[in-house]
């Protein structure tokens, strides 16, 4: 077994990772966007669990309102940015697979 704690102190952090998998954690200040339509990764699809806060989330063109509780999956190749639009800390656990 594997154990770490998420601390949500810092913009992006990589907290566990094996041959098929990375887990990372991601914090976005308010107002701040990233990510954006030259964003992708080729070979992984991204598992995106919005643990505190609110946001837009945008694929491929496509913009949606996520919040606490809200899991996503962006397909590897898809063209992806995040803003946070609130006031709080949007924290995020994203999981890559395969590793990015």
């Amino acid at each position: 077994m594997e154990r770490t704690r998420l601390d949500f102190d810092r913009y992006f952090e990589v907290v566990m990772e094996t041959d098929e998998a990375q887990a990372a954690e991601m914090t976005v200040a308010p107002g701040r966007t990233v990510g954006g339509p030259d964003n992708y990764h080729s070979e992984s699809d991204q598992w995106l669990f919005v643990v505190h806060g609110s946001g837009l989330v945008t694929v491929d063109g496509d913009t949606q309102r996520v919040e606490a509780g809200d899991l996503l999956r962006i397909e590897a190749g898809e063209r992806h940015g995040i803003e946070n639009d609130d006031d709080e800390q949007l924290e995020t656990v994203n999981f890559y697979t395969p590793p990015r």
